[in-house]
């Protein structure tokens, strides 16, 4: 094994798309951080669970846990709305509220089971043209590529996510601060912050690691003590990397970076393939 950094940071995300809690530890299993997308909005005019790649408003509001969650159950949230007013996400006036700030009608729930499959299944489009409603989700420009649809899980294409979680396409997100630094010296007038990729893995790297190191490790496995993750595909990046939270603003050149000097990808999906405790400060090793 080859020792590649340790642990910066350790994240989750209590509801969908919004900003999340950043912990000092967590055991982490079949579905990532216990309670991590543990609650997702639905559109109802739509008629599917949709996050920020179509809300965008979302990514102003945080929300955090008001007990612990586990590996098989999801409590309750407290949700911050930008205004500064807060409510539990199982509040009856809840998605009332959530539906006037994003301007459509929406519901909130807590994962659902593997077999509630219509509440996970996809809708149509918004936009017939299926060119244009892509480039509206992964914010591409008219001359930029469209990510390859195809290498994401075939699930995902019949349903918003794997079914029984509000997971994208895995249950674990890993980025490194080598990635987030080379895309810094390329555009050094953005502000390339964790917080807008949304991992639930930092990995602070060791200093002759450079360049876009999670990519490069994709397919491989890294261990923090007992447990085991592997990097199992590189992170395609969509319009949320643009988008403005309490904390950064709108930049749109982040994603043109992405997409010029990146490959499109920051970060790698994620599987657990040995559960285990993993700590701020941990060692981080690359087998």
């Amino acid at each position: 094994m080859e020792a590649i950094g340790q642990v910066k940071e350790i994240w989750r995300y209590p509801v969908k798309s919004m900003g999340g809690e950043k912990l000092s530890r967590a055991s982490v299993g079949v579905l990532g951080v216990p309670g991590d997308r543990g609650w997702a909005l639905r559109d109802e005019k739509a008629g599917e669970i949709r996050g920020a790649k179509k809300l965008y408003q979302l990514m102003l509001c945080s929300a955090k846990y008001l007990t612990e969650p586990s590996s098989t159950e999801i409590p309750d949230a407290e949700i911050a709305l930008p205004d500064g007013s807060r409510m539990n996400a199982s509040g009856p006036e809840t998605s009332a509220r959530l539906s006037e700030l994003v301007g459509r009608q929406v519901t909130i729930w807590p994962r659902q089971p593997v077999t509630a499959r219509e509440h996970y299944r996809r809708a149509a489009p918004d936009n017939p043209d299926m060119m244009v409603e892509l480039r509206e989700i992964f914010g591409r420009l008219d001359d930029e590529p469209i990510p390859d649809l195809g290498q994401f899980p075939q699930e995902i294409m019949q349903f918003t996510s794997p079914l029984g979680t509000y997971f994208d396409a895995f249950p674990f997100h890993v980025v490194t601060t080598a990635t987030l630094e080379a895309l810094s010296q390329k555009n050094p007038g953005a502000k390339f912050d964790v917080r807008r990729f949304r991992p639930n893995l930092l990995i602070e790297t060791i200093s002759r690691i450079n360049g876009l190191a999670e990519a490069e490790w994709s397919g491989r496995t890294i261990r923090i003590g007992n447990a085991r993750i592997k990097l199992e595909m590189p992170t395609v990046r969509c319009v949320m990397t643009t988008l403005p939270t309490n904390a950064l603003p709108k930049d749109p050149s982040v994603l043109r970076t992405i997409v010029h000097d990146a490959n499109q990808n920051v970060g790698s999906y994620s599987t657990i393939s040995q559960a285990g405790e993993i700590s701020v400060g941990d060692e981080v090793s690359l087998e």
